[in-house]
Order: C-alpha cells, then structure tokens, then sequence
C-alpha cells in the first residue's frame, strides 16, 4: 500500500477539489487526460494537477495506463505526487518522468529535480515502461529492482557512476538504456539479463567490460560508443543473436576475431578507434566500418613519432550546457559540446596548456555576413582565445539541418578573420537524414557559422593562364590568356540560375529568357592585363543560328550600385549554336538576356531581387492556457501548414498574414497597439517593439508577454500587432500612413493580425489548478492584532484582478509582478497567493505590517476587504484581552480598553 500524502500538498489538492463543481466535469475538463494517457509532462504545476485529480478520483484516472510528468518540479512535491501512484494509478503500465523540458541559453536540455523515488512505487504491479532520463540521479532507486514486471528501463542523462548487482535480477528486462552518464564499471550480474534485447551504455567512461557480459544470449543490439574502452572480452563471442554492435570513439587497439563469426552480426561499428590491425575476416567484411581508425600504421609497442605513442591517451571531454571553458593540453584532447560541436586537437596541437571558451550566439545582421544568395543554416559559434594559432590543424564539427534546395548550391563553414570573412573548406558527415555534421580545419580560432551558397569554383591564375569551369554549369567557362598577371592571383566563381517560368511571369513576355547568372571575383589588382574571355550559355531555347540579336542584352552589376547597365554595344558577342563568347578585363555579375524590351536594366534589377525574395507569413498565435503570452513567428510560406499543425493544441489565433516578401537577413520589427503592450525587459525590446531577423531556415521565433493598461475587468480587450520593415524605429508608424505605403516598392508596412485578451477571471468563478504549499505565517502581533495563514488565504480569495494594483501599493516592483505572472501564468490564484505570501515573509517581525496591508487595500479602492482584515484585528484584540483576563493579568483601569472598573465584593453568606 502506498504512503498517504499528507501537509500542505494534500490540502492545496483538497482545496482545488472542493472548488470544482463535479468530478466527472472537470476531469472532462482537462485537456490533458485522454483515454487511458495522461500528460502532464508540458504543463506547469503538472505535480498540483495530479494531485488535484487523485483527490477527486473521477473513473478516467482509474483506466490510465500511460503517465507522464515534468521533474522540474519541487522536489518535496514531486515525491509526495509519486506516493499517491500506487494508490490512484493502479493500472499504470508506463512512467515517464523525465526532464529537459526546460532548456538553457545554449538550446541544452537541463535536467530535472529528480534525485530518488519513493519505496512505494515498488507496488505499481503493471509497469512495464519506466522512463527516468534527464534527471540527477547518482543511485539507482531501490525500488526500481522491486519491479518484477519492468520491461523497458531508460536512465540515461543521468549522473550514475554505477549500476547495482541487484539489477540482474529484473526477469522481464528487454531494454536498458544508460546513455550519458558517468559509468566507470559494469556489474556482473548484468550478464544475468537472459531476456534482455537491446542495451545503450553510450557516452560513459567504460574502460573495460566484463566477461559475464557474454551471457546475453538475447541481446540483438549493444551500443557501446565513445567510452574509453581499450579492449574487448572474448566472451563476447557469445552474443549469438546479436546484429548491431557499436564501438566508435573508443580506444581500441585491437578487437577479437571470434566477432566474425557472430552468425546474425549486420553492423559491426568500429569508427574513430586507434585499430592499427584487424582480422583479416572483419576487414574484408561488408557491414565494418572503419573510417578514422590509422590501419596500417606502426604498432603502439613501437610508435613511429612522440605525437603517434599520445594518441591511445587523448582524453575526451564531453561538456555538458553549464560549462563555457574546456582545457586542451599538449596531449590533445577530442571536445563535444552540448550545442551541437566537436572538436578534434590533435596531439601537439599546442606546446602549452590553454583554456578554450566558447558561446552559441543568436545570428545578428552585423555578425552574419550573408551574399545576396547566401541562407544561414546554424547560429554562430565563437571560440576564444580568437587568433591562437595552433601547430597543428584543428578539426571542427558544426551540427546543422540541411536546407530542402540543394541543386547547384553548397553548404560551407564560415569564419572570420582579421577584418575579413572567408570560407572554409567544409566537408559534409551524415548522421541521419534530417542532421547533417559541416567538418572544417580550423586554422584560427573566431567566429565560425555554416552558410548554403550557390556552388563556387575558384582556381590560382598563374602567368602562363589557366581555363576555370563550373562544376554546377559545365557550359560556363572563364579562359585567363598568357600573360593576364604577372602575379598569381586567385579567382572564383559563382553561377545562379533563374526558372524561365517565374521571368516570364514578372515580364509578361512568353518568349523572355535568360542564361544563369554569373559572378566574378577576384583577389589582387581590380584589372586583368590581358582581357579575359567568359563563355556563358545562351538564353534557354535560344540558339545561335535562330536568335533575333537585337533582342540579345549583355548586362553588368558591380556592387554597391543598384542598377543593371547593358553593355552589348560596348563589347564583342561572339556567338555559337549554344554559347556566347566576350572579353572582359575586371570581374563582377554578369547576365545574358533575350527580351523585347527596350529598357532592360531596371528589369534585371526586380529579376534579380526575385531570386533573393522569400515568400513568408507572419503569425501572432496566444497560448491556449494563458493569452497574454503571444508566440510571433515569421517563417517560410511552405511551412505554414505544417507548423500550424504542430502548433494548434497549445496556440490559438487568427490566420497568417498575407504572404510578405522578405531578403534573407532582413530587420523587421512588431509593435504592439491599441491599448496592448510588452514587458520591456528583453533586450531585443525598444519601447514594446520587438525586434526580429529573417534567416529562412532558422526558427524566427520571438515568445512575449504582452500586458494592457486598460481596464479589463469589465470587457475583453481587443487590440492588434502590427508588423514593419526596418529595424526598430523612435516612432511605430501611422496605421493609415503604413496603409499608404503597402502599395509602394519598399512599403514599410507588412501585415496586421488581430490580439484579444480576455476579461480576468473573477474570484467567483471555480479555480483551475491546484493551490500552493505555504508555509506557516502569521503577520502582526497578538496585541494590536494579527493575520494568521488562514485570514491572507481568505484575503487573497478575495483580491480576484485587482491584485497587481494592491501589489504595486504594498511596493513590490513591476519587474516581480511580471515574474509572478510568467511563473503562474495559467494560475490566477497562484499569483495572488505568490505575490501576498512572499510579501508577507518579507515583512515578518516588522512593526505596521498589517497596518500597510489595510492602507494599499483602501488606495486599490478595496475597502470590502480592508473592513475584513481590521474585523479580524478587532476580534483578535478582544480574543487576546480576554484570555489575559482569565489569567488574573487584565488591569484594572477603565480608561485601559478590554477592562472592566473593579466591582465590590459580594456580602458573606451567614
């Protein structure tokens, strides 16, 4: 039988049971209990809520089988809810209390309160799934190894540095995953898991594993990757059913040749090893891998250099999101960051120790430096020192998703250096179809971000000339004659196409066309001595021989200028069946155009702006559970749907805004009207506008608490957010002034969607939640009266919206009652009780407490109330005159109040 939970929790849940009308119809009531799942792991408060429902015990919480529950809780709470499982759940067949709901200002995963569970929970007699990752576990709960039914246990994101003897005895394990924790040693008992399936001990600090770990008969799947594992036991020979087996980023040496002979064995794992020999079975098999490992290389026994015998001891760090500094010794050392990097130093990389620091920072316009095609796939890594230079190169790994386009267009890590932004060579890893690692040598350390950019070829241009082609456009070719420098110089090229269609389109010409588009660059002097030829296709389904050469336009742009200029009449066309030849002597973008205008320049201008344009809609959507908080997304029209899928169970709100043109990089910003505002305290807030940045495959994502000015207790308050171009202004523009200018070229004005705050909720209506664990308080003193726990529970049922204003009186600052409001921000009771109490604790022991309580009532124009609290201290006074009375201590003076005039004596009885 479980424990009974008792105290404050007991009475908070009791309260908030008392204040629901019926069982049934707030169970009903509740989005998140549905059929036999109850989820309250994305819910605030999910422990009061739980504990809310096992008070009322309405018949659905009888038939849930599937739990699941948020660990960022208070710790005392939180265990007191799991005591009433056992009791109030019995048909639980699956828990999942896991952490990482909350994330930190790198985007890691924090971990949750959990640090034990209670002895009872041994009497779920149905669970089959229990799920314990992202917590801070260091022992295994003994009431985990009472679970006789337990078929699935996850424990990883822990901080467990072993596991018990006493967990070979779980008879229905198939599933055991220890992933990122601290495991030094394996006991060996775990060899007694006949059932066991699948085991994932990834990212420990396993140096060895034991034999008896060969008694895994059933066991299809074993990931043992990046421990520190030097060899393997023979024993292993012994997983028969066994078809996956990963061991990269260990320190093996060498691996048994009886793995070959495993009969089921599909993957064999062996990347990122020091293997400098291997069976010659394994070798030649199918399903090894093997990259990273130095086969063939010297015997560790007989290293061939100092940097060759480090190598078996590089340590590896894997840091998690608390900690901004790693040191790198001369040894080397192998880094994975939490955000989403790793490093690779190499042994003798440097002479001395060195502490390296890094930051993930939001992509700024003024630190992102994008091309005119260029689209940002990851936020931007800066490691310090900046400009340490290293004796050897530098591996760097950049975790980013791949863009949807990839035609003729590539991704490339870049970074800054001195004053200048350059790119590196970048090599792609998959790691799965949607996460792609961008892998550089980084030959100093600054800022580092990973770009998409059309396809660029470069080459050195020595004096006798060279032909530079492009890998995208085999038609588009660069021919460097003898003599066009007397000094190497290196160029590079760029080639971007545009779909007939959409030319056709903005034209109104059915016969327009253009070739792709050419950019030049070089370095060194601006002019080529000797003029260059460029070849570039002719215009699609023109050909030489049929052409209208009249209709045929050369066009040049040189940045920063913002026209096209034609050039046909200033160079020589040399044209073929498919091509058309000229020289140049400087480089820019270059364009061949086939149209009947005459005009042509300002067309190429909005053609080529096109290519830069991405179609996308804004959307302001309210959380269901608390509209004043406001999500305002800004994302690509083709993602619109399925984001509004994602999102429609927990935002509600208008449609997205009409589909808005945007660059890649643009400033944009949002200004709250018509009566709404935003907390100020952002640092991308000016004056309740909010201040966005348009990457198109990043998340434009900006959350907000908006608050209003007006009052709201009689009416709902309708305003609006309105969207502008520009960074942030002094001035939000005119709405009709805006208005005019949508129709322009650069209208100022985007979009406007609409923002309903409902009317508070009145302290009538039945309270959502349950109440808050408040510690015993009493204000005053017994002379001139006080408020005991229960007369400020009784004041703050009373308090209902008017609560921020008695907060502001009683002189708690607008930054906490902000915080207050995003902490409960789907409690109303919660806040007040919050805000009260705490001010209460404040003002212990103090003289005239109670006295201010009554006069920041009176100035919020609640009298009602302050009448309640002086009613209290008057039959608190009268309580207390009375019981020094009866004590014989009450004196005897009558001007004194609560005494009474000494009486004569009664005559003697005869």
């Amino acid at each position: 039988m479980a424990a009974a939970v008792e105290g404050p929790e007991l009475e908070a849940a009791a309260a908030a049971g008392d204040a629901s009308e019926d069982a049934d119809a707030g169970s009903r009531a509740l989005p998140f209990l549905g059929g036999n799942w109850l989820s309250l792991d994305l819910y605030p408060g999910g422990c009061q809520r739980l504990l809310h429902l096992c008070v009322q015990q309405p018949l659905q919480l009888l038939q849930v089988e599937f739990l699941r529950l948020s660990t960022h809780e208070d710790p005392q709470l939180l265990e007191a809810t799991l005591a009433q499982l056992p009791q109030s759940l019995s048909c639980l067949r699956s828990l999942v209390l896991k952490g990482g709901q909350r994330r930190d200002t790198l985007g890691a995963c924090l971990r949750g309160a959990l640090t034990t569970l209670p002895s009872s929970l041994s009497g779920l007699a149905h669970l089959a799934h229990l799920d314990l990752s992202f917590n801070s576990l260091e022992t295994l709960p003994a009431c985990v190894l009472r679970m006789r039914g337990l078929g699935a246990l996850l424990l990883s994101h822990n901080c467990l540095s072993e596991l018990p003897e006493a967990l070979g005895a779980l008879p229905a394990l198939t599933f055991l995953a220890v992933t990122h924790n601290c495991l030094q040693t394996l006991p060996p008992a775990l060899g007694a898991l006949s059932t066991l399936q699948r085991l994932d001990l990834s990212q420990n600090l396993l140096d060895t594993l034991p034999a008896e770990i060969g008694g895994l008969g059933s066991l299809l799947e074993l990931n043992l990757a990046s421990n520190r594992l030097q060899s393997l036991p023979a024993s292993l020979a012994g997983l028969r059913s066994l078809r996956l087996l990963v061991l990269h980023s260990n320190l093996l040496a060498s691996v048994p040749a009886s793995l070959a002979r495993l009969p089921l064995l599909t993957r064999l794992d062996l990347r990122d090893n020091q293997l400098r020999d291997l069976p010659p079975e394994l070798l030649d098999a199918p399903f090894v891998r093997l990259q990273g490992n130095p086969l063939g290389e010297a015997s560790p026994d007989l290293p061939s250099s100092p940097v060759a015998a480090l190598i078996p001891e590089m340590p590896r760090l894997f840091l998690t999101s608390d900690l901004d500094s790693f040191p790198v010794t001369p040894r080397g050392c192998s880094v994975t960051l939490a955000c989403g990097v790793r490093l690779q130093f190499p042994a003798g990389a440097t002479a001395t120790p060195i502490t390296i620091r890094y930051r993930l920072l939001l992509p700024e316009p003024g630190l992102v430096p994008l091309g005119p095609h260029d689209a940002l796939l990851s936020h931007v890594l800066e490691l310090q020192p900046h400009g340490v230079a290293f004796q050897q190169d530098v591996g760097l790994w950049l975790l980013f998703t791949p863009p949807r386009a990839r035609r003729c267009r590539e991704v490339v890590v870049r970074t800054r250096n001195d004053n200048s932004w350059g790119d590196l060579e970048t090599y792609l890893e998959e790691e799965a179809p949607q996460r792609l690692w961008a892998h550089c040598q980084a030959p100093h350390f600054s800022w580092f971000l990973v770009v998409s950019r059309p396809v660029s070829n470069a080459c050195l241009v020595p004096p006798e000339g060279t032909l530079l082609c492009s890998s995208g456009h085999p038609g588009v070719k660069v021919i460097f004659p003898p003599g066009a420098t007397e000094e190497p110089r290196r160029v590079s090229m760029q080639v971007v196409r545009m779909a007939g269609r959409e030319l056709q389109a903005l034209l109104g010409e059915p016969e327009a066309a253009v070739s792709p588009l050419l950019c030049l660059s070089q370095s060194g002097p601006p002019s080529f001595l000797q003029p260059v030829t460029v070849q570039l296709p002719l215009p699609s389904g023109i050909t030489g021989l049929s052409l209208d050469r009249s209709r045929l336009h050369l066009l040049y742009w040189a940045p920063p200028a913002a026209t096209w200029d034609d050039i046909t009449a200033q160079v020589v066309l040399e044209l073929t069946h498919l091509y058309a030849r000229f020289q140049v002597t400087h480089f820019s973008w270059y364009w061949l155009w086939y149209t009947t205008k005459n005009c042509v320049g300002g067309l190429a201008r909005k053609a080529w702006e096109r290519l830069r344009l991405h179609r996308v809609n804004l959307i302001a959507l309210q959380r269901r559970r608390d509209p004043e908080q406001v999500l305002l997304q800004c994302l690509p029209r083709n993602k619109v749907d399925a984001t509004l899928r994602r999102l429609l169970e927990r935002y509600r709100g208008p449609e997205p805004s009409d589909t808005v043109e945007m660059f890649e990089g643009e400033e944009f910003f949002a200004a709250f009207e018509r009566g709404i505002d935003v907390d100020a305290d952002r640092p991308d807030c000016v004056e309740g506008r909010i201040c966005f940045v348009f990457y198109s495959h990043l998340k434009n994502v900006k959350e907000v608490y908006v608050t209003t000015t007006l009052d709201r207790e009689a009416q709902a308050v309708r305003g609006q957010v309105s969207f502008y171009r520009g960074a942030v202004p002094v001035q939000v523009p005119e709405e009709a002034e805006a208005a005019r200018q949508r129709k322009g070229a650069d209208a100022l004005w985007m979009a406007t969607l609409p923002i309903k705050l409902p009317r508070l909720r009145s302290s009538e209506e039945p309270r959502r939640g349950a109440g808050l664990s408040l510690a015993p308080l009493n204000l005053g003193d017994a002379e001139t009266g006080f408020l005991t726990q229960s007369n400020l529970l009784s004041v703050a049922g009373r308090l209902g919206p008017d609560w921020p204003t008695v907060a502001l009186h009683l002189g708690v600052s607008y930054r906490e009652l902000q915080r207050i409001r995003h902490e409960f921000r789907d409690d109303l009771d919660g806040q007040i009780r919050h805000m009260l109490f705490s001010w209460a604790e404040r003002q212990a022991g103090q003289p005239g407490a109670v006295g201010l309580l009554v006069q920041a009532l009176e100035q919020s124009d609640r009298r009602d109330v302050a009448e309640e609290v002086r009613a209290v201290l008057e039959l608190g006074c009268r309580k207390y005159q009375d019981r020094i009375r009866r004590t014989g201590l009450a004196p005897k003076d009558p001007a004194v109040p609560g005494s009474s005039a000494p009486q004569p004596p009664e005559p003697a009885q005869a």
